[in-house]
């Protein structure tokens, strides 16, 4: 089923998982995912190889089982640094071929071995693929409530949003944030800037000192002052660490989901325990069947 089909429904809940490393087995992100599906997400996304290393086939792979063995929407990455058209063509066809319909259409992180070949942006990622596949694939694409690290300015961040809006982008899906405050002053400015797709609120937990302190260099996120004092009253103890990211990240869903957001979609980071957290969060107040 199409995303934004389900976007147009109801709110939707949604969990995202990436594939193993390296020479790490297959079936563990399979245990995941079937593990996921027991919260009974809309979809789960599948990101475009673990940490650059490439493995899309794994992508294919886990998405196609997440379609068609454990019987639940499947969204799969797909970035185009470094990409050509004819590989593009494989990879949609592959996906197709397991009966997946959903793509998140992204640019991917730079890198000194990968040049630009035949997709410079995001954007023109999304113009090919909504040209040689038609209205029969749901595209979605990224969105910055803090704006791209790399954009020189918040209006051409926007341009950069509506352009993927007017290639064919079916919805967004945001970059994780700490201070929801950001992501409602995003959504008002979207409208401003002619933006009307629907935007998926994307949380991922933080769960140590050293992962937020990456996650707000590699993304721009900014690290409010609550944010530190959980930390700080949390202590050097990694297990305390991470239960005040888990408890954090429930209370900004929970407010989202009151705020009436279109989309909740949890970075995973393929620990079910996190997903069941997010999901007993969002029962208790009310928004999810327990």
């Amino acid at each position: 089923m199409k995303i934004s089909d389900k976007l147009a429904a109801h709110q939707t809940f949604s969990f995202e998982i990436f594939p193993p490393k390296g020479d790490l087995p297959l079936e563990k992100a399979y245990e995941v995912a079937s593990a996921l599906t027991t919260h009974a997400p809309d979809w789960i996304s599948v990101t475009y190889s673990a940490g650059g290393s490439g493995n899309s086939d794994n992508t294919v792979a886990i998405a196609g089982s997440v379609e068609n063995k454990l019987g639940t929407t499947a969204l799969a990455h797909l970035t185009c640094m470094g990409a050509t058209g004819a590989d593009v063509d494989a990879y949609a066809a592959a996906l197709a071929a397991d009966g997946v319909q959903n793509i998140l259409a992204l640019r991917g992180d730079r890198r000194p071995d990968r040049d630009v070949v035949d997709f410079a942006h995001a954007s023109d990622l999304i113009a090919y693929l909504r040209a040689t596949a038609g209205d029969g694939l749901c595209i979605g694409a990224a969105c910055y409530p803090e704006g791209h690290v790399e954009s020189p300015s918040e209006d051409a961040d926007f341009e950069g949003l509506y352009r993927k809006q007017e290639e064919g982008a079916d919805y967004f899906v945001s970059q994780l944030f700490f201070r929801n405050e950001d992501f409602y002053r995003f959504r008002e400015k979207c409208l401003r800037h002619r933006i009307k797709l629907p935007i998926v609120a994307g949380i991922m937990p933080f769960t140590s000192v050293k992962q937020i302190q990456r996650m707000a260099f590699n993304c721009g996120a900014s690290i409010p002052a609550k944010v530190v004092k959980r930390l700080v009253q949390a202590g050097d103890d990694p297990e305390a660490q991470a239960a005040a990211g888990v408890e954090y990240a429930c209370e900004q869903l929970c407010d989202l989901a009151v705020n009436g957001v279109d989309g909740l979609h949890v970075y995973s980071m393929n620990k079910p325990a996190i997903a069941a957290a997010a999901h007993d969060a969002l029962a208790g107040c009310g928004y999810l069947a327990k």
